[in-house]
């Protein structure tokens, strides 16, 4: 059962899944807001010592409130709207895609109201696609107790690279995010995971070998895998 609310004592007795909304609003302040990362490992910490390990939460970049009140998934978070996807995809939660998201939506659609959506070819489908086939695949992805807690990697640029790693079973997803517009080189603390790697999108190999560096883009990430 789902609550469209956000608190851990629902999941005591009657839900099994909250909305996120603090994710939402800070993702949106990281990137439209420009106000770095801070909030965001605010929220992994609090979700990973507050909430009950077998509860789900449910993460989005868009909604049905989101999208007719507050803007679209563009206006929302610019050009960071990919880095955006990809973290609420890759964090603790089962992540949801609001209607035509896939399709690149770029307006509110009606509330009340019939409103048809145009379903075409768009980037995002793959984008969608990729992410969703990680976390059928990779158990370290998985809902609940039955996925990998949230461990942060530390590094040297903490304002606008969030890196953190799930593990489970042996199977591992590092995803590493600059939320930042500027192109950023980033010394990874990387000594408890090293290992070979491939990168979800790209599919380049990468070695870990305890301290390395790596460029991101602007808003760029890797979610390397094993």
């Amino acid at each position: 059962m789902l609550a469209e609310w956000e608190s851990r004592d629902l999941h005591k007795k009657s839900f099994d899944m909250t909305y996120a909304w603090s994710l939402w609003d800070k993702m949106h302040a990281a990137t439209v807001g420009k106000k770095g990362i801070g909030a965001l490992v605010e929220y992994m910490a609090h979700d990973v010592s507050s909430f009950p390990k077998n509860s789900y939460r449910m993460t989005f970049t868009d909604n049905h409130d989101k999208n007719a009140w507050e803007g679209t998934q563009y206006s929302n978070f610019g050009p960071g709207l990919n880095a955006a996807i990809v973290m609420a995809a890759v964090v603790n939660g089962m992540p949801m895609v609001y209607s035509g998201q896939e399709a690149g939506l770029d307006r509110s659609l009606a509330f009340f109201d019939k409103d048809t959506i145009t379903w075409r070819e768009h980037p995002n489908e793959a984008l969608f696609t990729k992410l969703f086939a990680l976390k059928h695949q990779n158990q370290a992805l998985w809902n609940g107790d039955r996925g990998g807690e949230m461990v942060r990697i530390y590094n040297d640029q903490m304002g606008k690279i969030i890196s953190f790693a799930r593990e489970k079973n042996g199977q591992k997803v590092l995803p590493i995010i600059n939320f930042s517009d500027q192109p950023v080189t980033v010394a990874l603390q990387s000594k408890y995971h090293t290992g070979t790697y491939r990168e979800l999108f790209s599919g380049q190999e990468y070695v870990l070998k305890g301290t390395d560096t790596l460029t991101l883009p602007p808003w760029g990430y890797l979610v390397l895998t094993n």
